[in-house]
Protein backbone atom coordinates (compact mmCIF):
# COMPACT_ATOMS: atom_id res chain seq x y z
CA UNK A 1 0.00 0.00 0.00
CA UNK A 2 1.27 3.29 -1.11
CA UNK A 3 2.37 5.43 2.10
CA UNK A 4 0.22 8.57 2.63
CA UNK A 5 3.15 10.68 2.48
CA UNK A 6 4.23 9.83 -1.36
CA UNK A 7 0.52 10.80 -2.58
CA UNK A 8 1.03 14.69 -2.96
CA UNK A 9 4.42 14.52 -4.42
CA UNK A 10 3.38 12.15 -7.32
CA UNK A 11 0.02 14.11 -7.30
CA UNK A 12 2.26 16.99 -8.34
CA UNK A 13 3.65 14.72 -11.07
CA UNK A 14 0.15 13.50 -12.62
CA UNK A 15 -0.24 17.56 -12.64
CA UNK A 16 2.52 18.32 -14.60
CA UNK A 17 1.86 15.12 -17.17
CA UNK A 18 -1.85 16.85 -17.23
CA UNK A 19 -0.15 20.44 -18.27
CA UNK A 20 2.15 19.16 -20.59
CA UNK A 21 -1.07 17.27 -22.43
CA UNK A 22 -3.82 20.59 -21.94
CA UNK A 23 -2.05 22.68 -24.98
CA UNK A 24 -3.18 20.29 -27.04
CA UNK A 25 -7.08 20.81 -26.45
CA UNK A 26 -7.99 25.05 -25.81
CA UNK A 27 -11.06 24.48 -27.42
CA UNK A 28 -12.02 22.10 -24.27
CA UNK A 29 -10.20 24.94 -21.99
CA UNK A 30 -12.13 27.42 -23.55
CA UNK A 31 -15.31 26.13 -23.17
CA UNK A 32 -15.52 24.00 -19.96
CA UNK A 33 -13.10 26.16 -18.00
CA UNK A 34 -12.59 29.94 -18.91
CA UNK A 35 -16.28 30.64 -20.29
CA UNK A 36 -17.57 27.77 -17.47
CA UNK A 37 -15.84 26.77 -13.91
CA UNK A 38 -13.45 29.82 -13.95
CA UNK A 39 -16.22 32.40 -14.45
CA UNK A 40 -18.40 30.69 -11.36
CA UNK A 41 -15.25 30.99 -8.88
CA UNK A 42 -14.12 34.68 -10.22
CA UNK A 43 -17.65 35.99 -9.64
CA UNK A 44 -17.35 34.10 -6.39
CA UNK A 45 -14.17 35.18 -5.15
CA UNK A 46 -14.67 38.93 -6.13
CA UNK A 47 -18.36 39.00 -4.38
CA UNK A 48 -17.18 37.81 -0.99
CA UNK A 49 -13.41 39.50 -1.42
CA UNK A 50 -14.57 42.81 -3.50
CA UNK A 51 -15.81 45.08 -0.68
CA UNK A 52 -12.80 44.30 2.04
CA UNK A 53 -10.98 47.76 1.48
CA UNK A 54 -7.76 45.78 1.85
CA UNK A 55 -5.72 43.26 0.02
CA UNK A 56 -6.77 40.18 1.54
CA UNK A 57 -4.59 38.16 -0.46
CA UNK A 58 -1.30 40.23 0.29
CA UNK A 59 -2.43 39.63 4.14
CA UNK A 60 -2.35 35.53 3.18
CA UNK A 61 0.77 35.76 1.15
CA UNK A 62 2.48 37.82 4.23
CA UNK A 63 1.47 34.57 7.17
CA UNK A 64 2.44 32.39 4.72
CA UNK A 65 5.93 33.97 4.07
CA UNK A 66 6.44 34.15 7.75
CA UNK A 67 5.34 30.31 8.17
CA UNK A 68 7.72 29.43 5.70
CA UNK A 69 10.35 31.40 7.40
CA UNK A 70 9.36 29.77 10.72
CA UNK A 71 9.31 26.24 9.48
CA UNK A 72 13.08 27.06 7.87
CA UNK A 73 14.47 28.24 10.85
CA UNK A 74 12.96 25.58 13.08
CA UNK A 75 13.83 22.24 10.56
CA UNK A 76 17.16 23.71 9.84
CA UNK A 77 18.93 21.07 12.47
CA UNK A 78 17.20 18.34 11.02
CA UNK A 79 18.00 18.70 7.01
CA UNK A 80 20.85 16.47 7.35
CA UNK A 81 19.01 13.55 9.57
CA UNK A 82 15.50 14.05 7.52
CA UNK A 83 16.44 15.19 4.88
CA UNK A 84 14.20 12.34 2.46
CA UNK A 85 11.04 13.36 4.57
CA UNK A 86 11.72 17.37 4.18
CA UNK A 87 11.87 16.86 0.88
CA UNK A 88 8.23 14.77 0.79
CA UNK A 89 7.41 17.68 2.90
CA UNK A 90 7.99 20.80 0.78
CA UNK A 91 6.80 18.80 -2.75
CA UNK A 92 3.40 18.01 -0.82
CA UNK A 93 3.21 21.60 -0.22
CA UNK A 94 4.06 22.27 -3.77
CA UNK A 95 1.81 20.13 -5.36
CA UNK A 96 -1.52 21.71 -3.09
CA UNK A 97 -0.19 25.19 -3.98
CA UNK A 98 0.06 24.16 -7.52
CA UNK A 99 -3.27 21.98 -8.09
CA UNK A 100 -5.17 25.36 -6.43
CA UNK A 101 -2.96 28.04 -8.67
CA UNK A 102 -4.45 26.05 -11.60
CA UNK A 103 -8.28 25.40 -11.02
CA UNK A 104 -8.65 28.87 -9.63
CA UNK A 105 -6.98 30.85 -12.54
CA UNK A 106 -3.85 29.10 -14.09
CA UNK A 107 -5.33 27.20 -16.30
CA UNK A 108 -6.47 30.05 -18.20
CA UNK A 109 -2.89 30.34 -19.99
CA UNK A 110 -4.46 27.08 -22.06
CA UNK A 111 -7.28 28.53 -23.13
CA UNK A 112 -8.06 29.81 -27.07
CA UNK A 113 -6.24 32.67 -28.09
CA UNK A 114 -7.16 36.29 -28.27
CA UNK A 115 -6.46 36.62 -31.85
CA UNK A 116 -8.19 33.44 -32.67
CA UNK A 117 -11.26 34.55 -31.25
CA UNK A 118 -11.43 37.87 -32.36
CA UNK A 119 -10.14 36.73 -35.46
CA UNK A 120 -7.10 39.21 -35.46
CA UNK A 121 -4.07 38.81 -37.61
CA UNK A 122 -0.80 38.64 -35.64
CA UNK A 123 1.58 39.83 -38.60
CA UNK A 124 2.09 43.18 -39.96
CA UNK A 125 4.50 45.33 -42.06
CA UNK A 126 6.25 47.67 -41.79
CA UNK A 127 4.46 49.87 -43.58
CA UNK A 128 1.15 49.07 -41.75
CA UNK A 129 2.90 50.01 -37.64
CA UNK A 130 4.43 53.69 -39.28
CA UNK A 131 0.76 54.32 -40.24
CA UNK A 132 -0.54 53.14 -36.84
CA UNK A 133 2.51 55.05 -35.00
CA UNK A 134 1.52 57.71 -36.75
CA UNK A 135 -2.31 58.00 -36.34
CA UNK A 136 -1.33 57.55 -32.40
CA UNK A 137 0.62 60.14 -32.21
CA UNK A 138 -2.22 62.69 -33.90
CA UNK A 139 -4.34 61.00 -31.24
CA UNK A 140 -3.01 61.62 -28.25
CA UNK A 141 -1.61 64.78 -29.46
CA UNK A 142 -4.99 65.70 -29.32
CA UNK A 143 -6.49 64.50 -26.70
CA UNK A 144 -3.21 65.94 -24.53
CA UNK A 145 -3.92 69.41 -26.25
CA UNK A 146 -7.69 69.32 -25.08
CA UNK A 147 -6.62 68.70 -21.75
CA UNK A 148 -4.11 71.08 -21.23
CA UNK A 149 -4.47 73.14 -23.77
CA UNK A 150 -1.18 73.53 -24.12
CA UNK A 151 1.54 71.12 -26.11
CA UNK A 152 4.20 71.61 -23.78
CA UNK A 153 1.96 70.72 -20.42
CA UNK A 154 2.45 67.12 -19.39
CA UNK A 155 -0.73 65.42 -17.95
CA UNK A 156 -1.61 65.86 -14.51
CA UNK A 157 -4.41 63.17 -13.38
CA UNK A 158 -7.04 64.53 -11.14
CA UNK A 159 -8.36 61.93 -9.53
CA UNK A 160 -7.62 59.50 -6.55
CA UNK A 161 -7.14 56.33 -6.93
CA UNK A 162 -10.13 54.97 -5.63
CA UNK A 163 -12.41 56.95 -7.58
CA UNK A 164 -10.16 55.75 -10.50
CA UNK A 165 -10.87 52.31 -9.83
CA UNK A 166 -14.27 52.39 -9.80
CA UNK A 167 -14.17 54.61 -12.91
CA UNK A 168 -12.47 51.61 -14.85
CA UNK A 169 -16.33 49.83 -15.01
CA UNK A 170 -16.96 52.88 -17.12
CA UNK A 171 -14.26 51.89 -20.62
CA UNK A 172 -15.46 47.64 -19.65
CA UNK A 173 -19.08 48.85 -20.24
CA UNK A 174 -18.78 50.45 -23.57
CA UNK A 175 -16.24 47.70 -24.36
CA UNK A 176 -18.57 45.16 -23.38
CA UNK A 177 -20.63 46.55 -25.87
CA UNK A 178 -18.69 46.10 -28.91
CA UNK A 179 -17.09 42.23 -27.48
CA UNK A 180 -19.69 40.81 -25.24
CA UNK A 181 -16.81 38.64 -24.25
CA UNK A 182 -14.59 41.23 -22.26
CA UNK A 183 -18.00 42.39 -19.96
CA UNK A 184 -16.46 43.19 -16.50
CA UNK A 185 -18.55 42.35 -13.29
CA UNK A 186 -18.10 42.91 -9.48
CA UNK A 187 -15.07 45.27 -8.91
CA UNK A 188 -11.98 44.14 -6.55
CA UNK A 189 -9.23 46.33 -7.21
CA UNK A 190 -6.62 46.72 -4.56
CA UNK A 191 -3.89 48.82 -4.04
CA UNK A 192 -1.34 46.22 -3.21
CA UNK A 193 0.65 46.07 0.29
CA UNK A 194 3.44 45.59 -1.19
CA UNK A 195 3.93 48.39 -3.59
CA UNK A 196 7.35 48.64 -3.04
CA UNK A 197 8.67 45.27 -3.29
CA UNK A 198 6.49 45.45 -6.70
CA UNK A 199 8.65 48.72 -7.56
CA UNK A 200 11.57 47.45 -7.35
CA UNK A 201 10.93 44.07 -8.91
CA UNK A 202 9.55 46.31 -12.19
CA UNK A 203 6.14 45.50 -11.94
CA UNK A 204 2.80 48.10 -12.25
CA UNK A 205 0.88 45.42 -10.76
CA UNK A 206 -0.26 41.90 -10.62
CA UNK A 207 -3.35 39.45 -10.40
CA UNK A 208 -4.06 37.06 -7.03
CA UNK A 209 -4.87 33.93 -8.76
CA UNK A 210 -6.27 32.86 -5.45
CA UNK A 211 -8.52 35.71 -4.24
CA UNK A 212 -8.86 37.51 -7.38
CA UNK A 213 -8.54 40.21 -6.19
CA UNK A 214 -6.60 43.01 -9.07
CA UNK A 215 -3.34 44.52 -7.27
CA UNK A 216 -2.49 47.54 -8.21
CA UNK A 217 1.03 48.82 -7.41
CA UNK A 218 0.09 52.49 -5.76
CA UNK A 219 3.25 54.35 -6.01
CA UNK A 220 2.76 54.85 -10.02
CA UNK A 221 3.18 57.63 -11.92
CA UNK A 222 -1.27 58.53 -11.94
CA UNK A 223 -1.19 59.12 -15.80
CA UNK A 224 -0.68 55.32 -16.23
CA UNK A 225 -2.72 54.44 -13.41
CA UNK A 226 -6.05 53.35 -15.70
CA UNK A 227 -4.80 51.40 -18.42
CA UNK A 228 -2.18 49.34 -15.36
CA UNK A 229 -5.42 48.98 -13.42
CA UNK A 230 -7.37 48.08 -16.86
CA UNK A 231 -4.86 45.78 -17.24
CA UNK A 232 -5.07 44.23 -13.90
CA UNK A 233 -8.97 43.47 -14.26
CA UNK A 234 -8.03 41.39 -17.77
CA UNK A 235 -6.47 39.42 -15.93
CA UNK A 236 -9.55 38.85 -13.36
CA UNK A 237 -11.78 38.01 -16.78
CA UNK A 238 -9.25 35.41 -17.39
CA UNK A 239 -6.54 36.26 -20.03
CA UNK A 240 -3.60 35.17 -18.65
CA UNK A 241 -1.54 36.04 -21.77
CA UNK A 242 0.21 39.66 -20.76
CA UNK A 243 0.32 40.97 -24.88
CA UNK A 244 -3.30 39.98 -24.57
CA UNK A 245 -3.79 41.85 -21.10
CA UNK A 246 -2.19 44.65 -22.54
CA UNK A 247 -4.27 45.04 -25.70
CA UNK A 248 -7.65 44.58 -23.49
CA UNK A 249 -6.11 47.17 -20.96
CA UNK A 250 -5.82 50.00 -23.81
CA UNK A 251 -9.13 49.19 -25.17
CA UNK A 252 -11.17 49.51 -21.90
CA UNK A 253 -8.79 52.58 -21.38
CA UNK A 254 -9.75 54.43 -24.69
CA UNK A 255 -13.08 52.93 -24.79
CA UNK A 256 -13.78 55.00 -21.22
CA UNK A 257 -15.53 58.61 -21.63
CA UNK A 258 -13.21 60.03 -19.58
CA UNK A 259 -10.08 61.94 -20.89
CA UNK A 260 -7.39 61.33 -19.08
CA UNK A 261 -7.99 57.57 -19.35
CA UNK A 262 -8.16 57.60 -23.29
CA UNK A 263 -4.90 59.64 -22.38
CA UNK A 264 -3.58 56.78 -20.83
CA UNK A 265 -4.58 53.85 -22.95
CA UNK A 266 -3.14 55.57 -26.26
CA UNK A 267 0.16 56.83 -24.52
CA UNK A 268 0.87 53.71 -23.23
CA UNK A 269 -0.02 52.32 -26.80
CA UNK A 270 1.96 55.03 -28.16
CA UNK A 271 5.14 54.48 -25.90
CA UNK A 272 5.45 50.76 -26.94
CA UNK A 273 5.36 51.76 -30.99
CA UNK A 274 8.29 54.25 -30.64
CA UNK A 275 10.14 51.87 -28.55
CA UNK A 276 10.09 49.52 -31.40
CA UNK A 277 10.98 51.94 -34.11
CA UNK A 278 14.21 53.42 -31.62
CA UNK A 279 14.98 49.54 -31.77
CA UNK A 280 14.07 49.07 -35.58
CA UNK A 281 14.87 51.84 -37.21
CA UNK A 282 16.35 55.39 -35.58
CA UNK A 283 16.25 57.65 -38.30
CA UNK A 284 12.40 57.08 -38.24
CA UNK A 285 12.14 57.03 -34.57
CA UNK A 286 13.50 60.66 -34.20
CA UNK A 287 11.51 61.65 -36.72
CA UNK A 288 8.34 60.31 -34.87
CA UNK A 289 9.41 61.73 -31.65
CA UNK A 290 9.77 65.29 -33.28
CA UNK A 291 5.94 65.50 -33.98
CA UNK A 292 5.36 63.79 -30.72
CA UNK A 293 3.92 66.84 -27.73
CA UNK A 294 6.45 67.71 -25.61
CA UNK A 295 3.76 67.22 -22.56
CA UNK A 296 3.46 63.80 -23.72
CA UNK A 297 7.28 63.43 -24.01
CA UNK A 298 7.78 65.00 -20.15
CA UNK A 299 4.86 62.34 -19.09
CA UNK A 300 7.19 60.00 -20.44
CA UNK A 301 10.30 61.39 -18.76
CA UNK A 302 8.32 61.06 -15.74
CA UNK A 303 7.75 57.48 -15.56
CA UNK A 304 11.08 57.01 -16.97
CA UNK A 305 12.56 58.90 -13.63
CA UNK A 306 10.05 56.78 -11.21
CA UNK A 307 11.43 53.36 -12.69
CA UNK A 308 15.04 54.72 -12.88
CA UNK A 309 15.45 55.81 -8.76
CA UNK A 310 14.07 51.48 -8.19
CA UNK A 311 16.69 49.81 -10.84
CA UNK A 312 18.59 47.84 -9.34
CA UNK A 313 19.56 43.89 -9.66
CA UNK A 314 16.69 43.08 -7.96
CA UNK A 315 14.05 43.88 -10.70
CA UNK A 316 16.26 42.25 -13.70
CA UNK A 317 17.05 38.87 -11.40
CA UNK A 318 13.00 38.90 -10.91
CA UNK A 319 12.33 39.50 -14.59
CA UNK A 320 14.68 36.80 -15.14
CA UNK A 321 12.42 34.65 -12.90
CA UNK A 322 9.11 36.10 -14.39
CA UNK A 323 10.10 35.22 -17.88
CA UNK A 324 10.88 31.69 -17.29
CA UNK A 325 7.43 31.40 -15.24
CA UNK A 326 5.55 32.72 -17.95
CA UNK A 327 7.59 30.43 -20.98
CA UNK A 328 7.22 27.69 -18.56
CA UNK A 329 3.18 28.73 -18.23
CA UNK A 330 2.64 28.52 -22.28
CA UNK A 331 3.68 31.78 -23.00
CA UNK A 332 6.43 31.45 -24.83
CA UNK A 333 7.55 34.95 -25.56
CA UNK A 334 8.03 35.11 -21.93
CA UNK A 335 8.34 39.00 -20.84
CA UNK A 336 9.01 39.82 -24.57
CA UNK A 337 5.24 39.42 -25.01
CA UNK A 338 4.12 42.11 -22.69
CA UNK A 339 5.36 44.29 -25.96
CA UNK A 340 3.07 41.95 -28.34
CA UNK A 341 0.10 43.36 -28.12
CA UNK A 342 0.91 45.91 -30.67
CA UNK A 343 0.68 43.06 -33.33
CA UNK A 344 -3.00 42.94 -31.63
CA UNK A 345 -3.55 46.45 -31.81
CA UNK A 346 -2.31 47.07 -35.44
CA UNK A 347 -4.54 44.84 -37.11
CA UNK A 348 -7.33 45.81 -34.98
CA UNK A 349 -7.71 49.07 -35.65
CA UNK A 350 -6.51 48.52 -39.13
CA UNK A 351 -10.49 48.55 -40.34
CA UNK A 352 -11.40 51.16 -37.18
CA UNK A 353 -10.67 54.50 -36.35
CA UNK A 354 -8.88 55.51 -33.11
Amino acid sequence: MLKRKYILPLLLLVQIIILKILPFFPEFTEHFYSNGLYLKISHFSRIVLGRIPFSVGDCIYSVLIILLIRWLWTSRKTWKLQWKDNILKVLSCLSIFYFFFHVLWALNYYREPLFEKMKIKREYTDTELLVFTKKLIVKTNEIQLQITKKDSSKIVFPYSQEQAFQMNLNGYKNLAKEHPFFKYEILSVKKSLFSLPLTYMGFGGYLNPFTNEAQVNDLLPMYNFPATTCHEMAHQMGFASESECNFIGVLASVKNKNLYYQYSGYSFALRYCLGIWQVKNENIFNQLKKTVHVGILKNYKESHDFWKQYDTFIDEGFHVFYDNFLKINHQKDGMEGYSKFVDLMVNYYKTRKL
